[in-house]
């Protein structure tokens, strides 16, 4: 299991002077917003955006973009608000956790009009900030590291959704 010092010892072999009382703030904080939450598995969720922060230190992204997995989960999954992310991290951060969660809502008719549109979003995110993209991929890679914890129809489901 990942844990922060893991992501902080991570971070600080190659991000001289970052600044780790935010990246802790953000731990903190999806702490404090995923309390009582468990994963199919079992595990607290928060082990979830632990990883995928970890996963996003480990290709030695930006601080932003680590702080924006460690709370990619808090717009869609509790009911803090854009504006309280915005306040506690700022207008970056709150950008890129919006930007996952739009991608996140939108539903669709047919397969082919899913894969279409999932294609124009991630452009549309990539032109406004690629980091939005770069966390729904290690937040999606995540989840298949993690699938035999869910029965196997949605085993299926999730890794055909991520083939596609």
């Amino acid at each position: 299991m990942i844990r922060f010092e893991d992501i902080q010892e991570k971070v600080e072999t190659y991000m001289q002077g970052a600044d780790l009382d935010l990246l802790r703030r953000a731990y903190v904080f999806s702490a404090k917003e995923d309390k009582g939450q468990t994963r199919s598995s079992g595990e607290p969720y928060l082990t979830h955006p632990l990883s995928v922060a970890f996963i996003l230190a480990d290709l030695k992204l930006d601080l932003t973009c680590i702080v924006a997995g460690l709370l990619h989960d808090v717009l869609e999954d509790t009911l803090t608000s854009r504006d309280v992310v915005e306040e506690h991290f700022g207008k970056d951060i709150a950008h890129v956790v919006q930007g996952l969660t739009k991608i996140s809502r939108i539903t669709f008719n047919s397969k082919e009009q899913q894969q279409a549109e999932s294609f124009r979003k991630m452009m549309l995110a990539m032109v406004q900030d690629i980091r939005v993209i770069l966390v729904k991929l290690a937040d999606r890679l995540h989840n298949m590291q993690t699938l035999e914890a869910l029965n196997p129809d949605k085993q299926h489901r999730i890794s055909k959704e991520t083939l596609d």
